[in-house]
């Protein structure tokens, strides 16, 4: 069977593509393995709600139009975005369809599935970057004793023992999980690393509202100064909530849940934890006041000061004198341990030599290192909105009228030689014009 570009993956990213390729009158076909936005059916916890408000939730000729644009969407109601979005782009998409195989071949790619193989002159990686959780490897060496879950299969804390929950890791999904098993009654331990801290409003707005509006969001990928690091940069500590509370290690400390640092290793059944907790924590605190000076000063150079509240700060974080550096999971002390330490794209079908010493695909703002190939909804693939939903229909724009130069000219198309540079820099979402008024090391 041929077409002209398979995409791998329908999610928001893949949708978006799709939307952007038929725009282009490109024939395609988009390959799911399980149904459209599978990883929102089947590897997110019950309670799970998006980080972004639901404004910032702007696809291709699709967005929210309800009337809580503020309010946080819920798992059912994410799913139920993309499945509306899928059915009226017409994304041609064939679900159940699992790629077990991607080569290159003279004039394209064989692309094999266990429905059958496809032809196809280029492809598009959008089978996103959250397909595996990563733990450490001395993750073996956790007792028997100890239930163990990752924040793919953790869902409720019902599905717990009853006794201590050890959390590790106090990004976003870390530090949600520690408050939902905490508020079932269960003592909770936070093993604290390299952390983002961030108000949910900030001077009585969003603070997404704020990274939106200020620029941050829209700064490139090719003006990072550090740009390994943004891609590999935990994400804020955040929780959408119908409240707009804030959810930081202070608020978990005043519940009752106990803050320990970096898990460092387990030898001999006992975890040992790091004694740089308090670091960790003090730099946390100055980059946020860093971003919030950013704000202030934003603010007031745009003469939005007197429509705003004024500026505060908050209280740093607080931390034991003396935190613990170790615990013996053998004791009974801790009955569950749940890995919240991030996630990892899954590339084992693809048989092209495009991966870096690390196993990280070679790309140049989602353009691959092999003719004809793509790779979209990654973090701060193009900019550092490519993170969110919010910023899929920019990359899939670009990267669509990429590929479509490519198909004219029958040659990979690097970007920063002219022929095929078809967007530029001043394309930012909606057409907003191009903002950078921060310190580009606010969040590094």
């Amino acid at each position: 069977m041929r077409t002209t570009v398979i995409i791998i993956g329908a999610g928001h990213a893949g949708l978006a593509m799709s939307r952007c390729l038929t725009d282009h009158a490109i024939d395609h076909v988009v390959f799911e393995r399980g149904e459209v936005a599978n990883s929102w059916k089947t590897e997110r916890w019950d309670s799970l709600r998006l980080l972004t408000p639901n404004w910032m939730s702007r696809l291709p000729d699709y967005r929210y139009t309800g009337d809580d644009p503020d309010g946080y969407r819920t798992m059912p109601e994410t799913i139920a975005f993309l499945e509306r979005y899928a059915e009226v782009s017409a994304a041609p998409v064939q679900t159940h369809t699992t790629v077990t195989s991607v080569r290159r071949c003279d004039d394209g790619y064989m692309v094999a599935t266990h429905q059958g193989n496809w032809h196809c002159r280029a492809v598009v990686l959008a089978s996103g970057a959250c397909n595996i959780a990563s733990v450490p490897a001395f993750a073996e060496a956790v007792p028997s004793t100890v239930a163990t879950l990752t924040s793919m299969t953790y869902r409720h804390p019902s599905q717990l023992e009853e006794g201590g929950v050890l959390v590790v890791g106090a990004s976003a999904s870390g530090i949600q999980i520690a408050d939902e098993i905490h508020r079932s009654g269960r003592p909770v331990t936070l093993a604290v690393g390299e952390h983002v801290r961030a108000p949910r409003v900030y001077r009585g707005r969003d603070i997404q509202w704020w990274m939106d509006v200020v620029g941050i969001f829209d700064e490139r990928y090719d003006d990072l100064e550090n740009l390994s690091r943004a891609r590999r940069l935990p994400s804020i500590q955040l929780v959408g909530s119908a409240a707009r509370r804030t959810l930081d290690l202070n608020a978990l400390t005043a519940m009752g849940v106990k803050l320990v640092g970096r898990l460092a290793g387990i030898c001999d059944g006992k975890a040992q934890f790091a004694g740089s907790l308090r670091n960790m924590c003090t730099l946390a605190d100055l980059k946020m006041d860093r971003l919030l000076n950013t704000i202030d000063t934003w603010a007031a150079t745009n003469g939005f000061d007197n429509e705003i509240d004024p500026p505060y700060r908050f209280p740093a974080t607080q931390v034991d004198a003396s935190p613990s550096l170790g615990i013996h999971l053998h004791s009974g002390e801790i009955r569950t341990l749940i890995w919240a330490t991030g996630y990892r794209p899954d590339y084992s079908w693809l048989d092209v030599p495009v991966f870096d010493l690390r196993g990280r695909i070679r790309h140049n703002g989602g353009v691959v290192d092999a003719p004809g190939m793509y790779v979209i909804g990654l973090p701060v693939l193009r900019c550092r909105r490519s993170t969110f939903i919010d910023g899929a229909g920019n990359d899939a724009r670009y990267l669509s009228a990429h590929l479509a130069s490519y198909l004219d000219s029958g040659n990979a198309t690097r970007e920063g030689s002219r022929p095929g540079l078809l967007l530029d820099r001043a394309l930012v979402l909606d057409g907003h014009a191009d903002r950078h008024i921060y310190d580009p090391g606010v969040l590094l």
